[in-house]
């Protein structure tokens, strides 16, 4: 009998890299060969829209070339987590599991009955934090209960030391012999996007190398302008690092430490800037904080009371802000700006979010819905809270009172145009090459063309407005 420690499976989910990754570490720490395994179950596949679904294959690419350049291995299995655990544990003798915590209430229900079945059945299975800065747990208020407001949780965290990221393990400790691996390619996960991923494509920035690229050309040469210009439609002066963050490409402690460093080696204002980008980010951190405390705020609304909103049923209205069609040009050119690269600027989701849910007074889960199927970013925390905060039905939300006006907020965002420009092709003399795209990604039922007339307005802006606010006024009578 070999005295050899045994093999540890490393279960990956939204941790796809090498640097800063808690559980190579404590895969490795067991001293036996390590098989890092992606699992594409149920719970997985029934979250994936189209936009993530094709976003998480690209990752799972990237990620296993850089595992083969270390030596080792991506095993890739498809079916019940708990069902293909055991058969991976039959097949290589492994006696450990490890894998990073998620958040969400699926994946929540499912871990802790896969921790429970595998303990049971003799096999260690440890989970730790490889998603976040902070366990949502970790973070009470002076009573011990969880945060509602951000400030204040912001407030709370500013000043924590956190660890410096670890750095990419010299050695994956592969083991002697490999299990079967699936085919990425037979999961088809580019499948529900059509001929849209062959044009969002040209947009993304893939892989752990890239979010680390951005990462340092960002906090190099625009983080003291990030304040200032961050929500200017027509700039480059945001990180673009969700998508990465999301799947984990890059971890949140090594983005931390980035924009503290500037922060430290800037002055004045350029410093402040760089706090500013640090605070957004522990906005993701509040997202999860919520998720964890309050799992109801994934599908229903957070304040109760907004239970007996009349909310418009889905309609052609509804139909014509997903197709980018609203009449408005600011929501529209946020709209086909998702559908060409699978983002949005922050400044415009806040837009469309507003006209849907107040000018149209549709139901924000129909378009937590969309975003969670064209959004190559799609994190199931940020997108609801990020939701519920524009409805005003979520906590620490912006008030129903506030509407946005897409017009006032173009002028002052993109007072030249040059992002209208870029997105809209209707009217145009000549229309910017991105704005074309949009025509090439649409699925062929909308039936559109660059040709067409741009389409009248769903609605006035000041009826909305007026429309959402008598509504709002007998919500708070009743």
């Amino acid at each position: 009998m070999s005295d050899s420690p045994a093999a540890t499976i490393l279960w990956l989910r939204r941790d796809l890299r090498l640097a800063d990754h808690p559980g190579w570490a404590a895969a490795l720490a067991g001293g036996g060969p390590v098989i890092p395994v992606f699992l594409l179950d149920p719970v997985t596949e029934r979250q994936l829209g189209a936009a993530p679904a094709w976003r998480l294959g690209q990752s799972l690419a990237d990620l296993a070339g850089s595992i083969r350049d270390k030596g080792s291995r991506l095993v890739l299995r498809r079916g019940d987590a708990l069902e293909t655990l055991r058969a991976l544990i039959a097949e290589t003798g492994a006696r450990r599991v490890v894998w990073s915590r998620l958040y969400d209430s699926a994946s929540r229900e499912r871990d802790t009955a896969v921790k429970a079945a595998l303990k049971a059945d003799g096999i260690a299975a440890e989970s730790v934090n490889a998603h976040l800065l902070f366990e949502p747990w970790e973070v009470a208020t002076k009573t011990g209960s969880f945060y509602k407001v951000y400030t204040p949780f912001w407030k709370a965290v500013r000043g924590a030391d956190l660890a410096e990221p670890l750095v990419t393990p010299p050695d994956l400790a592969p083991p002697g012999r490999w299990p079967a691996s699936e085919d990425l390619a037979d999961w088809r996960l580019e499948a529900a996007m059509d001929r849209g991923a062959a044009i969002v494509a040209r947009h993304a920035a893939v892989g752990e190398a890239a979010a680390r690229g951005r990462l340092g050309w960002f906090t190099g040469e625009a983080i003291g302008r990030y304040r200032a210009e961050r929500d200017r439609l027509d700039r480059d002066a945001t990180s673009r690092l969700s998508a990465a963050l999301s799947l984990g490409e890059i971890s949140a402690r090594t983005v931390w430490h980035a924009g503290w460093r500037a922060a430290g080696r800037l002055g004045g204002g350029a410093s402040a800037a760089a706090e500013s980008f640090v605070s957004e980010l522990v906005w993701r951190e509040f997202a999860y904080h919520l998720l964890h405390h309050t799992p109801q705020i994934e599908h229903r609304n957070w304040r109760q009371e907004w239970d007996a909103f009349p909310w418009a049923a889905d309609s052609d209205a509804a139909e014509r802000w997903r197709q980018g069609r609203t009449g408005i040009e600011a929501v529209d050119a946020g709209m086909r700006e998702m559908y060409v690269t699978g983002t949005m600027h922050n400044r415009a989701r806040m837009l469309v979010a507003s006209f849907l849910t107040k000018h149209l007074m549709v139901d924000w889960r129909a378009g937590e819905a969309w975003f969670r199927d064209c959004l190559v970013d799609w994190d199931p925390a940020c997108n609801a809270m990020g939701w519920q905060w524009a409805a005003g039905t979520g906590p620490d939300a912006a008030p129903f009172f506030r509407v946005f006006n897409p017009e006032t907020q173009a002028a002052k965002f993109d007072p030249d145009r040059r992002y209208r420009d870029r997105w809209i092709a209707e009217g145009r003399a000549a229309p910017h090459e991105d704005a074309l795209s949009w025509f090439g990604a649409i699925p062929r039922g909308w039936g559109l063309s660059p040709g067409d007339a741009y389409p009248a307005p769903v609605v006035g802006l000041a009826e909305g407005r007026e429309r959402a606010l008598a509504a709002y006024k007998k919500l708070r009578a009743a």
